[in-house]
């Protein structure tokens, strides 16, 4: 080969050169390549659920040990020493993993052999980097071949983001949508109702330069605004009317929605939004408000059945705190830890457990009456409450008034029945309330008498003559009190106080029964709760107004106690996930993977909501940010909204992640609506929809956002909006759950007289916020919708396009009712059926007709209006007015076919 051949090789294989010394220069990347490959191949059997042959690649520091063979599997810096390279690469089916699996590609086993010959070093996922700074991408860097002009089209920093990865994409962006289309999507997003043909005109024929931002501000000054995002965040709250389980029996907890509903009307701040849910009852002097804010956790489900246990039911509902809260705040799959380390993620077994820690000295006990509740009194009764406060104040001091107060509005703290052993002739009615029969006793174990001048319990009897005497510390002990039953009413309980006797320090108390009137099988009486307490200082007057407080009828919502330091638990690891199998004991903490626990918090619940929060955990931020991005583009950055981990999906755009979250928390002070508008007012937003060729073969799940978003409304904003066409949308906020229109039948409540009772007025038409949820026979056309059942925390709803769908918005008496509203609206001051149809239109979707489609539903209207002209009994039916025209009818077929049209059923 002549010299200048030789030269011309060497030119045309040197960029190849080069280019393999720039992969070899590069290190492989374990989150990005290694650790898929050993979570799809290697982690099932040797992770944190099996450690087969004593292996697991879950840690360094466990991949790195000596295995059961006693071979070491991985020697960083040394392939061809590795056992764990043999096994992958050999040719002998007994040896060669994964066992009995096909083999590894040439190009995976390449890849961790090179791993290994850089040091088999692990590299954090990048969910648990805390997000750094990111710088914004300069749009005058962006190459040329947008089919728009980036820098006038560009509204915000986010949009620079989203062009920096569509020039990557090789796509361009959408230009803006129409101002209808626009103003119809800014209000369902915001407020989860469409415009009125007048506010949509008015911000139509606004050409000022801030007229959609004006329309931004007014919407998320809107009342409307918390309701339609209380929705969203009920579902991760699992909030329900009824408390689950066989029996379903109905719960009162409406006031938690109400003060959702007030949080995001407020604007309260994530950061507080978040710690009032958690431990609003642990912050300095709670207001009722924060009390009710910890119903979050008062969501979870209660087991009334009779023959069930409340320390499992109890635990039940512990295990669901740990596990809803790290996937609400965390985005983290942590109940699978439950049973075994987390066989993907960074998270010990027994770190599930320290967790769990810090929601286990909560006082409820899976008790019929939800003990402990938030008692709300009227405001005479308010007012007493308020006497006595100012006088234990000024007769005990501010310590004892808190106390007392923290008694008369939570009954706490007290003890159950399920607290009682050593049962004779006696037993737990129902398994709920003490029940001793004449002569029989149970024990009250170990309780500290310390300063306990008063015994308080809560009981009915059913005849008269009965009594019962407590002895300290056995049987034939001392008498420390008796007390003489009175018969009580049918179905009322009475709060009664009963003097003490008992010596200082921890006793056994003995609760002997006795009753010579009643039959021997029949039970004295029924005690539902004890409490211990010191006196009530110095008046007859104040201690007969507690005990009225205590006695009268009030609203209740369940709440978050904390055990005082007689009542508190140990925390154990439960093996393998079973809470009767105890193994070691372990203390509130945080999973060392993640931020450090802030070492000026206690270790309770206050202290975790804390940590959440702290600026360092690389989780909360993201997490929401994400969330509510989905929320307004129809999927989140990252699309498994409720998993951040290893197996999730990858981030579209992490750099505009990381940076909106750095904003939530530190310009915007975790401000929710600063949040979302930052999002709403970018160009990437108030693209068009439309799916163009391109687009449907290179971003058809429109990752990439190179349109707008297009997405199915939501089973609440569907039935809202056939209301509000409907003109009948109730305007009314807050207050108890409301039964609209469902069809006999539906319900089916075991060991109750519950039944669905169908509100009247204009309760029957209030937004589905309000609607009465039951958890085993949710309202059913929302259902069909993808509403929740609310049984446990729904992150993420999975949208869905049915024909059921149809068969509810053409059927439903519900939708049928607000097309005829609607049919009304239409037919007012015209009395052409064209132009009837097009303002329906106009009224549903803020935009004129198209002329396809009004000729379609002018034909319907036709054809129809012969049908009811030969049937007037159907048209009378259906119009069911004192208008009840056969044009109404027919009308009102063309109302209900427009509602439900897709474009009517989707946000655009």
């Amino acid at each position: 080969m002549t010299r200048h051949g030789r030269i011309i090789l060497v030119l045309l294989f040197l960029p190849a050169a080069l280019f393999m010394t720039a992969c070899r220069e590069k290190k492989v990347d374990f989150s990005a390549q290694v650790k898929p490959i050993l979570n799809k191949h290697c982690i099932s059997c040797h992770g944190g659920v099996k450690r087969n042959a004593n292996f697991s690649l879950l840690f360094r520091s466990e991949a790195l040990d000596t295995a059961e063979s006693g071979k070491t599997p991985i020697i960083p810096g040394h392939p061809e020493q590795s056992e764990f390279v043999r096994r992958i690469t050999s040719n002998d089916p007994e040896v060669r993993m994964p066992y009995k699996e096909h083999p590894l590609s040439k190009e995976d086993i390449e890849t961790l052999k090179q791993w290994i010959k850089e040091g088999a070093e692990w590299g954090d996922h990048w969910a648990y980097i805390p997000p750094k700074a990111t710088e914004v991408p300069n749009l005058e860097e962006a190459q040329s071949g947008f089919s728009v002009d980036v820098e006038t089209w560009a509204k915000n920093e986010v949009d620079h983001f989203v062009l920096d990865k569509l020039e990557k994409e090789k796509l361009s962006p959408s230009p803006e949508a129409d101002k209808a289309t626009l103003i119809r999507r800014v209000y369902f997003d915001l407020t989860g109702l469409p415009p009125t043909p007048e506010q949509a005109s008015r911000f139509i024929k606004d050409t000022s330069p801030k007229a959609y931002e004006t329309v931004v501000d007014e919407l998320l000054a809107s009342p409307h605004f918390g309701e339609k995002w209380a929705s969203w965040w009920l579902d991760m709250a699992r909030y329900s009317d009824t408390k689950g389980y066989e029996r379903d029996v109905g719960r009162t907890i409406w006031r938690y929605r109400d003060w959702v509903i007030n949080a995001f009307n407020k604007d309260m701040p994530f950061d507080q939004f978040t710690i009032e849910q958690l431990a609003g009852d642990l912050l300095p002097h709670p207001t009722d408000d924060q009390l009710i804010a910890t119903a979050f956790h008062r969501n979870t489900m209660n087991n009334d059945e009779g023959g069930t246990e409340d320390e499992e039911f109890r635990v039940a509902a512990l295990i669901d705190r740990v596990s809803t809260t790290w996937q609400v705040w965390q985005s983290t799959t942590m109940a699978c830890v439950q049973c075994h380390t987390h066989p993907y993620d960074p998270f010990l077994h027994d770190e599930y457990y320290k967790s769990l820690a810090f929601f286990n000295n909560s006082r409820d006990e899976d008790t019929e009456g939800e003990h402990p509740n938030l008692r709300t009194y009227t405001p005479e009764d308010q007012q007493k409450l308020e006497t006595i406060r100012a006088w234990v104040k000024t007769h005990a001091g501010p310590e004892k008034e808190t106390e007392t107060t923290r008694f008369l509005k939570t009954l706490e703290p007290k003890y159950h029945p399920h607290d009682f052993d050593q049962f004779v002739d006696g037993e737990l009615i129902d398994t709920k309330w003490l029940g001793i029969r004449p002569g029989g006793s149970a024990r009250l174990k170990q309780i500290p008498m310390d300063g306990k001048k008063n015994l308080i319990f809560n009981y009915w009897a059913d005849a008269e003559g009965g009594s019962f005497a407590i002895h300290q510390d056995k049987l034939d002990g001392p008498v420390i009190a008796s007390y003489t039953l009175k018969k009580t009413a049918s179905g009322v309980r009475q709060a009664v106080l009963l003097p003490l006797h008992a010596t200082p320090g921890k006793h056994d108390l003995y609760f002997v029964f006795h009753n010579p009137k009643i039959k021997p099988s029949q039970s004295v009486c029924a005690i539902e709760w004890f409490a211990f307490r010191d006196e009530l200082p110095g008046s007859a007057e104040m201690q007969s107004t507690f005990m009225h407080l205590l006695n009268t009828q009030v609203d209740n919502t369940p709440i978050m106690i904390e055990n005082n330091a007689e009542q508190h638990r140990q925390t154990h690891v439960f093996e393998r996930g079973n809470w009767l199998v105890k193994g070691k004991e372990v203390k509130p903490d945080v999973p060392t993977a993640l931020n450090p626990f802030p070492k000026d918090q206690p270790y309770n619940r206050l202290g975790f909501a804390h940590w959440l929060l702290e600026k360092q955990n690389p989780l909360t931020a993201r997490t929401m940010v994400n969330r509510f991005w989905e929320q307004i583009f129809g999927a989140g950055i990252v699309e498994t909204l409720e998993d951040f981990g290893t197996q999730s999906a990858a981030p579209t755009h992490q750099e505009l992640l990381d940076w909106m979250a750095l904003r939530f928390m530190n310009e915007d002070q975790w401000s929710m609506k600063k949040l979302i508008k930052t999002m709403v007012m970018s160009a990437t937003y108030r693209q068009e929809s439309r799916l163009t060729p391109e687009l449907l073969e290179k971003d058809p799940g429109n990752r990439w956002l190179a349109r707008g978003p297009r997405v199915r409304l939501s089973s609440e904003e569907v039935r809202d909006q056939a209301l509000f066409a409907g003109g009948m949308l109730s305007k009314k906020m807050f207050g108890k759950s409301v039964m609209p229109y469902q069809p006999d039948g539906i319900w089916s409540s075991v060991w109750s007289g519950e039944y669905w009772k169908e509100s009247e007025g204009e309760d029957q038409y209030r937004r589905s916020v309000y609607t009465y949820i039951k958890r085993t026979s949710p309202y059913p056309s929302m259902m069909m919708f993808d509403g929740s059942s609310r049984e446990v925390c729904v992150i993420r709803r999975i949208r869905t396009n049915t024909p059921l769908q149809a068969l509810v918005t053409l059927n439903d008496s519900s939708y049928v009712v607000a097309a005829r509203g609607l049919a009304l609206r239409m037919m007012k001051d015209r009395t052409d059926p064209k132009d009837q149809i097009k303002a329906g239109y106009r009224m549903i979707l803020v935009k004129d007709m198209p002329g396809q489609k009004l000729a379609i539903m002018n034909r319907l209207y036709d054809e129809a209006l012969k049908e009811y002209l030969k049937n007037k009994d159907a048209a009378r039916k259906l119009a069911a007015t004192a208008n009840d025209s056969p044009q109404l009818a027919a009308m009102t077929v063309v109302a209900n076919a427009m509602l439900n049209l897709d474009e009517v059923l989707t946000k655009e």
